[in-house]
């Protein structure tokens, strides 16, 4: 199985642009803060998405979709801090962390049960 076939790891890489974009206008005193926090692990779920489909194992794959999972709560809990903190509007991007995760949940159960 290929990764780059796969709609979750493309859904995950559409998610780091987004994290990328919304980012860039956090304030510059979060440049060594939140910044590459929410960057790393953003990039983390489509990585761990792609390590995953490259090991012999479903079990291992499986242990890999379930690290993407943290990584996308790390995500999520990073944008409410920064929403907080007024530094952006999250709902769009909220929106794709929940297709994200939907679909991690899918590919998952489907593992599974295969």
């Amino acid at each position: 199985m290929n990764h780059k076939d796969l709609d979750v790891w493309k859904q995950a890489i559409t998610l780091v642009l987004e994290i990328y974009k919304l980012s860039s206008s956090f304030p510059k005193d979060e440049t060594y803060g939140l910044i590459p926090q929410i960057r790393r692990a953003a990039v983390s779920i489509p990585s761990n998405i792609s390590e995953g489909a490259a090991r012999n194992s479903k079990k291992e794959f499986l242990n890999f979709l379930n690290f993407s999972l943290g990584s996308l709560a790390e995500v999520e809990t990073q944008l409410i801090i920064a929403k907080r903190l007024s530094y952006c509007n999250i709902e769009s991007t909220m929106k794709q962390i929940n297709r994200v995760r939907s679909l991690i949940i899918g590919l998952r159960n489907h593992l599974r049960k295969a």
